[in-house]
């Protein structure tokens, strides 16, 4: 039984770091790809490129906005991610938190 309990959290603890990389590596690629459209200041709002929109289009959301930090939100304009997520078509719904945004329904 031991043995079991043993091999059963090794699997978790495997889960969680493959997870951890995947949202590290979603996160790497959107600031590669995205920062430029979705920084500071909120205007003007740029279309992003195909690279950024392929990004957008594989990305794991809800882990790249668990880790949406107040500090980040000084960086990245919530504004300019709505749009870019709009027009890459993977818009955020209605009432969705990012960090301590929540975005409003779509224009």
């Amino acid at each position: 039984m031991a043995k079991l309990m043993c091999l059963c959290f090794i699997i978790l603890t495997i889960a969680v770091a493959v997870s951890a990389d995947e949202c590290e590596g979603d996160r790497q690629a959107m600031i590669k790809e995205c920062a430029k459209y979705q920084k500071w200041p909120a205007n003007p709002k740029l279309d992003p490129s195909d690279a950024c929109c392929a990004v957008w289009q594989k990305a794991n959301i809800p882990c790249l906005c668990a880790g949406v930090t107040k500090e980040k939100e000084k960086i990245w304009c919530m504004e300019k991610v709505a749009y870019v997520a709009n027009f890459c078509k993977k818009p955020f719904p209605h009432g969705y938190k990012c960090g301590s945004y929540t975005f409003p329904p779509l224009a």
